[in-house]
C-alpha cells in the first residue's frame, strides 16, 4: 500500500483525501478529508516524534537514538512542534527584543557565567533550552546585565549568572561529578537535598540554611549547562564534559 502523501508532486499544493473505501466490502466515501497535522510531517519529522514518544520525551535518548547532536536534536524538536501547530513563536517574539546592551562579557573568561552570558548574547538575549526529559525552557537576558529569567523560574529575585560557577565549584571539588539533589521533596541538609548536591550548593549561595525549604531550578540549570557545552546533564547528576574541563 502506498504510502499517504500531502503535497501535490506536481505544484506543491496540500492535497486532501476526496475518497475513502473499506478494505472489507469495498463500500466507498465521497467528500473533502482534511489531513491532520500529523499526516503533513515529512519522514525525518515522523522519526523524530516516534523515537521521542518511544523514549517518553528524554530528549538525552533521542539523541542517541538517531544518532544526533544536542543541537540538532534542539532544531528537530523545535520543527516538530512547529509543523504540529505547538509552537510558542507569539511569545518568543515578544521577549526577544529585549534591551541587552548593558551585558557586559568577558570573552577572555573561562567561568561559566561568562561562558553562558556569551552564547546568550550571541542569540539575542533569548534561547530556548531542553532538560533531560525533553521538556522545552525559554531562557531570557535581562536588561540589568547581571540575572537571566525563565518561564520555568518564577522566582524573584531572580538568578544571576554567578550561580553557574556555583555549581562548576562543586563539580571541580568532586572530580567533575556531582549528584542533582531534589528540593521539591526534602528540607536542605535531609538526605536527598544534602548541601554537596548541586540543588544545596544553590540553596546555600541564595543564603539558605540547613532545615530551611529551598526552590529547586536545577532541572533548568542543567539544561542551561548542557547547551553551553559545559556539563552533561546525566541521569540523577551532572558531569563536567571534556571540552570544558581543558579549558580549565
Amino acid at each position: 500500500m502506498a504510502k499517504l502523501i500531502s503535497k501535490c508532486p506536481g505544484c506543491k499544493g496540500a492535497l486532501i483525501i476526496s475518497t475513502l473505501q473499506c478494505s472489507c466490502c469495498g463500500m466507498e466515501l465521497k467528500s473533502n478529508f482534511d489531513l491532520s497535522p500529523f499526516d503533513q510531517l515529512n519522514s525525518e519529522q515522523n522519526a523524530l516524534l516516534i523515537s521521542f514518544l518511544k523514549n517518553r520525551g528524554n530528549l538525552k535518548e533521542v539523541q542517541s537514538d538517531l544518532n544526533i547532536s544536542y543541537p540538532t536534536a534542539k532544531k528537530k524538536l523545535d520543527e516538530l512542534l512547529t509543523a504540529l501547530n505547538l509552537s510558542d513563536a507569539s511569545h518568543k517574539e515578544e521577549r526577544t527584543a529585549i534591551d541587552i546592551s548593558s551585558l557586559e562579557v568577558d570573552y577572555s573568561s573561562r567561568q561559566a557565567s561568562e561562558i553562558i552570558k556569551a552564547k546568550l548574547k550571541e542569540h539575542g538575549g533569548h534561547v530556548t533550552v531542553y532538560t533531560a526529559r525533553g521538556l522545552p525552557c525559554e531562557i531570557y537576558a535581562e536588561a540589568d546585565g547581571k540575572t537571566f529569567t525563565s518561564d520555568k523560574l518564577p522566582i524573584s529575585p531572580p538568578y544571576e549568572y554567578d550561580v553557574f560557577n556555583v555549581i562548576v565549584d562543586l563539580l571541580l571539588k568532586q572530580g567533575g561529578r556531582a549528584r542533582k539533589g531534589n528540593g521539591r521533596n526534602y528540607k536542605l541538609g535531609e538526605a536527598g537535598c544534602e548541601e554537596n548536591t548541586v540543588v544545596g550548593a544553590i540553596a546555600k549561595s541564595r543564603g539558605r540554611k540547613v532545615g530551611d525549604s529551598v526552590f529547586d531550578p536545577v532541572f533548568v540549570m542543567a539544561a542551561i549547562l548542557e547547551w553551553a557545552g559545559i556539563a552533561e546533564n546525566g541521569r540523577g547528576e551532572l558531569i563536567l564534559t571534556s571540552e570544558y574541563r581543558r579549558l580549565i
